[in-house]
């Protein structure tokens, strides 16, 4: 039985990361409306993060692991996520 974390299943994988993210917040006032800031706990991968100085939501979409968790996890549905475009995106390597 193996006792990987996720740390060490996201070390597995391999991201070649386009200029532009595939992952847009919809609408800044709903992630400022938002009490609960549900995005910073789904994503497996910590793509999202609530930056309260400046009242936004960042979105590292480098680290994205396209699990599409945030499609379907938000409350608001205010994140649009599509698939990277040719040749960007996730490579998957098993070891």
């Amino acid at each position: 039985m193996s006792t990987s974390t996720i740390s060490d299943k996201l070390f597995m994988i391999r991201y070649k990361c386009d200029d532009k993210s595939h992952l847009v917040i919809k609408e800044t006032q709903s992630c400022v409306d938002c009490v609960t800031k549900d995005c910073t706990f789904f994503c497996p991968a910590d793509v999202y993060d609530w930056e309260a100085k400046i009242n936004i939501t960042t979105v590292a979409y480098e680290n994205c692991i396209e699990c599409g968790t945030c499609r379907i996890a938000c409350p608001a549905d205010n994140i649009e996520w599509v698939y990277p475009k040719g040749g960007y995106g996730m490579t998957y390597k098993f070891g």
